[in-house]
């Protein structure tokens, strides 16, 4: 990304697009986050092992609330404009990462004498078999992603498509990150409910693959009425929302697509917990063959879909990529995942 941006950019953007003049120091600023945006995932991901969700909550917001004081700063207090955006970005990123080191140190969760030693293949091979399947799945999700992002691009010149989009997009946000954090409460709360556990004073028995099936199907319950819930707010919000953008042509092209973002939280409540549930459960290859399948129809309907209809076509793509990712969901629940035999016997 720092030696070659316009190789980088060129899977999003067109040859001589308007936005790379833009994009270019973007790129080239975030590019240093690369490693403190790691280090941050990884230490999210060792307190979250620990049962311990409120310290990389506490970072988060710190590191954002500096993000989102100093972006206005630095875009137009000192008139720095992208690269402003992208140096707040940095920033936050470096705080994030410090942060976690730092609390990783001293809760003496690795330490420096042992980060530069390899580590036994005994070690790894469970983490690489994991890893590779999960790996799988999120450049299937980045590959879909970008398909978006270079077909928005391209639906015009002037870039109302795209700030249209980000409109869209962040209508999207108000109710799917809600929703996401569902997904992560679904990794840890199912797998521990797996386990059967016999209390030593009375000897009654908790946990066991019944008691997570119940849990799970609360849980599936739950994000269907939250998303039904949250994409009545967005819809509710809508009109105040549309009222970020003060170009009248972008607020009309993006009236479509962000119903149909309030509309898709419906079925975003069970697609996000359901594959909480399979990454819970250690399906991580089910899951990641569900999202390749779901990216190859979203390809095929970007294809297809924004030559008839234009930015409402991108969008109803993405309701073609979480279709197939619920019917993933439901093969894993009724099917293919190791819960999904607990139906027959309860109804036995």
């Amino acid at each position: 990304m720092l030696r070659y941006p316009d190789k980088v950019l060129s899977s999003v953007l067109k040859d001589g697009a308007p936005a790379l003049k833009y994009a270019r120091p973007y790129l080239f600023i975030r590019s240093f986050a690369f490693l403190p945006s790691l280090v941050s995932i990884i230490g999210f991901s060792a307190f979250r092992g620990t049962l311990d969700t409120k310290t990389p909550l506490k970072i988060s917001l710190f590191s954002n609330m500096c993000n989102a004081v100093l972006d206005p700063i630095l875009m137009f207090t000192m008139k720095m404009g992208v690269s402003g955006a992208a140096l707040a970005t940095l920033f936050s990123e470096v705080i994030s990462a410090a942060s976690f080191l730092a609390l990783m140190l001293k809760r003496k969760m690795f330490r420096w004498s042992k980060i530069f030693r390899l580590p036994s293949w005994t070690a790894l091979k469970p983490l690489l078999k994991g890893g590779a399947a999960l790996q799988l799945r999120n450049v299937a999700l980045n590959l879909t992603f970008l398909a978006v992002a270079r077909v928005t691009q391209g639906l015009d010149d002037n870039g109302v498509a795209a700030a249209a989009h980000a409109l869209a997009i962040q209508v999207f946000q108000i109710g799917g990150i809600v929703l996401l954090a569902l997904s992560t409460v679904a990794q840890t709360v199912v797998p521990n409910e797996m386990i059967e556990r016999v209390d030593p004073v009375t000897g009654e028995k908790s946990g066991g693959k019944f008691a997570a099936k119940k849990l799970v199907n609360r849980l599936m319950s739950w994000g269907f009425i939250l998303g039904i819930i949250l994409g009545s707010l967005q819809l509710v919000l809508l009109p105040a929302l549309q009222k970020s953008s003060p170009l009248e042509e972008v607020r009309r092209a993006a009236v479509i697509p962000s119903i149909l973002a309030s509309v898709y939280q419906i079925m975003n409540g069970l697609v996000f917990i359901g594959e909480g549930v399979m990454v819970g459960c250690g399906n991580f290859m089910q899951l990641s063959l569900s999202t390749v399948f779901a990216t190859c129809a979203a390809l095929l309907s970007l294809n297809t879909f924004p030559k008839i209809y234009g930015l409402t076509g991108v969008w109803m793509s993405f309701g073609v990529f979480n279709i197939f990712r619920l019917a993933g969901v439901w093969l894993h629940q009724t099917k293919l995942g190791p819960l999904a035999k607990m139906n027959k016997e309860q109804k036995a």
